[in-house]
């Protein structure tokens, strides 16, 4: 049973320890940011900390400091598990369950380490020793802010500051999502009080697009944006060639999904992206509708009540098929 009484770890803490945090595959903005902004709070506090990712992230989230620590698994096996075997305390931030942070379950569950849990996503699997799991925050990252305060801590720099801001900033929709709280405006204060400067993290995050990656959005808005006026759903689908076409690197379609839901009468967007064995697919919903559920009832996902991911083994075709055969099914919740 996972602890969410946190005297006995900052007790633990009290002291220089051995640490390593991990984060789910394919790291996003709330990913990269909380993870950064504990790394730079546990070294303040004297610890030895290591940051390990599953794979590889956008160059977007690369201007972060401390991503020059960052160990990617991938291509990196060994020195990348050995450093979480070797950690006397795990942190595994921005995830709930281990086959989230594919290529390192295994390891995960079998560490022999004290393992500490700091995420907003619902139905957390009890795999920890020590749980911060809220669902009403926007983001881990603020969960860190949080977490920091029950350490009897305030966040020590701006190192610390501007990753926790990304991380808000980024999986808040830019402060959008209904996810956001006094609290985070609060803390977002905290923030810009150790030098953070807004502006010069929205342009980090938003004004750093290839000319490819420009492009391929206006190929995805002009030429593959279906509408489903019927069931107030829009989607975007890409296959492998066209991925190609544009020269498709990680994060490119980061946020695409979202664009839909500007439509009048839209709220429920999906996109569907092929890749070598599956068909990776995020969700994203205005209102009422849970696409957590939808995505955990239909696509092996899950998430939150309105941003969620899932996946299918069927080829891009047969998935979006599947995917628009079901809105039937969800139509009096949709409109």
């Amino acid at each position: 049973m996972s602890k969410t009484d946190f005297t006995e770890l900052k007790a633990l803490l009290s002291t220089p320890k051995k640490i390593a945090i991990v984060a789910h595959k394919s790291p996003d903005g709330d990913a990269i940011g909380s993870s950064l902004g504990l790394y730079h709070y546990l070294v303040w506090k004297g610890h030895k900390v290591e940051v390990i990712m599953p794979n590889d992230y956008p160059t977007f989230l690369k201007w972060m400091p401390g991503n020059d620590k960052i160990v990617l698994h991938e291509g990196n096996e060994k020195n990348a598990e050995a450093l979480i075997n070797e950690a006397e305390i795990l942190f595994c931030l921005d995830f709930n369950t281990p086959s989230r942070a594919f290529g390192l379950e295994d390891v995960l569950r079998n560490s022999n380490n004290v393992k500490v849990m700091i995420d907003h996503h619902p139905q957390p699997d009890g795999f920890v020793d020590f749980m911060l799991s809220d669902t009403s925050s926007c983001s881990t990252a603020q969960l860190i802010h949080r977490f920091a305060a029950l350490m009897g801590d305030e966040i020590p720099n701006k190192e610390s500051g501007e990753c926790l801001y990304c991380g808000i900033m980024t999986d808040s929709g830019g402060f959008r999502f209904p996810s956001v709280t006094s609290e985070t405006h609060r803390i977002v204060a905290d923030l810009l009080d150790l030098g953070v400067k807004h502006d010069e993290v929205y342009n980090l995050v938003n004004s750093a697009s290839s000319e490819h990656r420009l492009r391929l959005l206006g190929y995805c808005i002009d030429d593959k944006l279906e509408v489903l006026s019927q069931y107030g759903t829009a989607f975007i689908s890409l296959s492998m060639e066209e991925k190609k076409r544009f020269h498709f690197q990680s994060g490119d379609t980061e946020g695409t999904v979202n664009y839909p839901l500007s439509i009048e009468g839209v709220n429920f967007s999906a996109i569907f992206i092929e890749s070598d064995d599956i068909v990776k697919i995020s969700f994203r919903s205005i209102g009422d509708f849970d696409v957590n559920q939808f995505s955990r009832d239909n696509f092996e996902g899950g998430g939150h009540r309105n941003a969620a991911g899932g996946k299918s083994d069927l080829s891009l075709q047969e998935t979006i098929d599947k995917f628009v055969g079901l809105l039937p099914k969800y139509a009096d919740k949709l409109k």
